[in-house]
């Protein structure tokens, strides 16, 4: 489990919104579950997991933000040295790169993708995938049900048991938080329930 710091997000504040740690974290789990699921390797999961914890974070708000996949990409590739201090692994300078697709892409549907940006999808679909998966499986943290994962828009199966964890997660997790936890005591809580 990866956690961003406060830190890295491009607005300080956004730390704690619907966009934050938390929301960053429990997509950083998903994609771990999610990256079993597909049989990555040690690897790839290691870099879609780090992808799915910086992958909202230069956000400058909670709407619609265009370009925030951009922009969490670029930072991605500037601040390795951040993310092997956290996980203590050091990803590969290729596989880096293709996680900076994966986060550069996952803001945006498949359907509007741009020729660059479909070749761009060809280097990683495994990790863009992932990530896009389990940022969708995260949306039951909002307010309305038309706004909850909708598998339709994913281009990978994602397996009927993980779809109640994944509320659960976001439940347990944001309630942990509600009830004066850190946002990595919160997540291990809400980890442990549910193991």
């Amino acid at each position: 489990m990866l956690l961003p710091h406060a830190t890295w997000f491009a607005n300080p504040l956004s730390s704690d919104s619907i966009h934050g740690i938390l929301h960053n974290g429990r997509v950083c789990v998903l994609a771990d579950l999610l990256a079993h699921e597909a049989g990555l390797d040690r690897d790839h999961t290691l870099a879609v997991c780090a992808a799915a914890a910086v992958h909202d974070c230069r956000r400058l708000n909670d709407w619609s933000d265009r370009g925030h996949g951009r922009r969490a990409a670029v930072w991605f590739l500037h601040n390795q040295n951040a993310i092997t201090a956290v996980t203590g692994q050091q990803l590969r300078p290729a596989l880096a790169a293709h996680a900076a697709k994966a986060i550069s892409l996952h803001d945006i549907p498949y359907g509007d993708f741009t020729p660059a940006q479909e070749r761009a999808y060809q280097y990683a679909p495994h990790l863009t995938d992932v990530l896009k998966a389990a940022d969708c499986l995260d949306r039951y943290r909002l307010p309305l049900i038309r706004w909850w994962p909708n598998p339709s828009y994913l281009r990978l199966t994602v397996p009927s048991w993980l779809f109640p964890l994944a509320f659960d997660l976001v439940v347990r997790s944001e309630q942990a938080r509600l009830d004066g936890a850190t946002h990595e005591e919160a997540l291990t809580h809400a980890n442990h329930v549910l193991a």
